[in-house]
């Protein structure tokens, strides 16, 4: 039969690739003496499509700065060089981080599971991906969906982009602790959250959210779903002739070489490289060659690239396509508006409770990191005025006497340092404004059906 043959085939390059990476192990080797203010880790393994992006995926989630590369993957032999640092510019000498790299990327490192999307929920929590119109107060009535159906938020990724907002969101059932596995209830799920992101553009929007499995990478998640949503498209229409913080992307074929020459040049920023790589592997391109440099506030990036076909760029409208596609997944991350930071005890509707005081203010959510950690929640947010305006000190203010001064951190303000109050922490969020609710127990607050 057709599909034993195909079955056969696939088994047969399974093995193949297989031994080749037992012929041929990938060797780390990690140097901190050679660079003065870096730690190199150059990586020598056997080609294979998308390995590029498996190396700069462990370093980025890693949190680790890319200040410089070098990429060559021509042939069947890849060998890339990476000069790191941590946030702070320093050199990486963390016996933990160094292990855990040598680990990830050497002879015992497995290949990144792929990604599958459909309705099955992961082991400890159930993965909720949400793309739709973005608007004010979005991630406030989606939180309030959820906590209205005792789904507690553990961890989400927010992003927003010519007029478009993608969410991952992994939640586990209030009552459990654990994934949500009732079919019945994920299909509520599913549909009350469709019916929040459809707002009164029903046919815009009309496959906006999917329950999916819980083993996917958030950030390359969100990047292929604005991809598929079309986002890059949007640009021009969008742009109202303004090249405020626009990267400069340009794409020329080199003949000689029959490669494609991608030349990038913005403004640095944390994982700006998983970013463009990311996109030219979801994009089917293969980087033969690379140099990156970005150890001042700007960044360059050049790669030679090719189709998984073999082919260069072939007309003015894919090299558009592609220029249009590195300019959004460059600038999706890029933070509009004034940065937040809160870190307090987690509880069931926290979110919900913190983006609805967002939303009464005026406040709309561009951006969030949503993290649970040992019973604690640590949440990153982007806010900016819903109208358009700069964002009125005095709001912010006000919502953090509300919230709590320690609970809640202007990011970067001026005035934190000058801030430090002496109430206690319960007697904001978790103290006045509930207090007509008769909510109480600092972490143990239960949000009403």
């Amino acid at each position: 039969m057709d599909s034993g043959v195909s079955f056969s085939e696939d088994t047969m390059d399974d093995e193949y690739a297989k031994f080749i990476r037992r012929m041929n192990p990938p060797r780390v080797v990690i140097d901190n003496e050679s660079c003065k203010n870096a730690t190199v880790i150059q990586v020598d393994s056997a080609n294979k499509q998308g390995i590029l992006l498996e190396v700069v995926q462990v370093l980025t989630d890693l949190n680790l700065i890319i200040t410089k590369a070098y990429i060559c993957s021509d042939g069947g032999w890849f060998m890339d060089v990476f000069n790191v640092t941590d946030h702070d510019r320093n050199k990486i000498t963390d016996v933990g981080i160094l292990d855990y790299i040598q680990k990830s990327l050497g002879p015992d490192s497995c290949s990144m599971r792929r990604r599958s999307v459909g309705v099955t929920p992961g082991m400890d929590h159930t993965s909720i991906e949400l793309i739709g119109s973005d608007r004010p107060g979005l991630l406030s009535e989606v939180s309030a969906v959820l906590t209205h159906l005792k789904c507690n938020v553990v961890n989400a990724e927010v992003w927003t982009h010519n007029t478009r907002a993608a969410a991952v969101m992994q939640v586990t059932d209030e009552e459990t602790g654990a994934a949500i596995s009732d079919p019945d209830r994920l299909s509520v799920v599913k549909t009350l959250l469709c019916n929040v992101l459809k707002g009164s553009n029903k046919t815009r929007d009309a496959k906006t959210a999917v329950v999916s499995h819980g083993a996917t990478h958030t950030d390359r998640r969100l990047h292929q779903m604005m991809f598929d949503d079309r986002d890059y498209e949007r640009m021009a229409l969008d742009d109202n002739g303004s090249d405020k913080e626009r990267p400069n992307v340009n794409v020329a074929n080199w003949h000689d070489r029959d490669y494609s020459v991608v030349t990038i040049r913005c403004k640095d920023r944390p994982k700006l490289l998983f970013d463009i790589v990311c996109t030219l592997t979801d994009m089917q391109y293969v980087v033969f060659h690379g140099n990156v440099d970005s150890e001042g506030p700007d960044a360059y990036q050049e790669y030679c690239i090719r189709h998984i076909d073999g082919s260069p760029v072939k007309s003015d409208a894919e090299r558009q396509r592609v220029i249009q596609c590195l300019e959004a997944a460059i600038q999706r991350r890029v933070s509009e508006g004034l940065k937040l930071e809160l870190c307090t005890t987690d509880r069931v509707g926290l979110l919900s409770d913190v983006t609805r005081i967002f939303r009464e203010n005026s406040l709309t959510v561009t951006r969030a990191e949503v993290a649970t950690r040992a019973g604690k929640a640590v949440n990153t947010f982007y806010v900016r005025d819903a109208s358009g305006y700069p964002v009125d000190p005095k709001i912010i203010d006000s919502i953090r006497q509300t919230i709590g001064q320690t609970i809640l951190r202007v990011k970067g303000s001026p005035q934190e340092a000058n801030q430090s109050s002496q109430e206690s922490p319960t007697r904001f969020l978790f103290g006045g404004l509930f207090k007509s609710r008769s909510f109480c127990n600092f972490g143990l607050v239960r949000s009403y059906s």
